[in-house]
């Protein structure tokens, strides 16, 4: 079994590549996973978040989806082996469709924040279906 790994202090950048500090989009992101609570926060040092201006025609196939504001792939951790997958996790962001569907400032920073948890929860093994649900109950509250 593989130890647990830190998680860098921005899971968005590496060490030689620190944060754009004139990307306000990428402030929102750290935002957003600053917004998690810690016991998650510890457990995605080994998930790559990157930012992409736009998803792929591979990614959008991978989905069935005609857009994507973000995208997970990789193993959930609640996969048996997931500690021993091949391939590193990755959570990808999508700028432009964020920026077209999310014209107020305050808006933007709701979508981004909402897009984040939701790749997140998938690499804890949430699924959309179980997402959905999540969403309504809250919603009745």
């Amino acid at each position: 079994m593989q130890p647990e790994i830190d998680p860098p202090a921005n899971p968005i950048a590496a060490p030689e590549d620190p944060p754009d500090a004139n990307d306000p989009f990428e402030a929102l992101v750290v935002e957003a996973l600053d917004s998690l609570p810690e016991a998650f926060r510890q457990r995605l040092g080994s998930v790559a978040i990157v930012i992409e201006d736009e998803p792929t025609a591979d990614q959008l196939a991978s989905v069935g989806a005609p857009g994507l504001l973000g995208l997970y792939s990789g193993v959930p951790r609640t996969a048996y082996g997931a500690g021993e997958a091949a391939v590193a996790s990755k959570i990808s962001i999508f700028r432009g469709p964020h920026l077209r569907q999310y014209r107020d400032p305050d808006a933007l920073a709701r979508g981004v924040t909402d897009t984040v948890h939701h790749e997140v929860a998938h690499h804890f093994g949430i699924s959309d279906a179980r997402l959905v649900e999540l969403q309504r109950e809250r919603r009745r509250r």
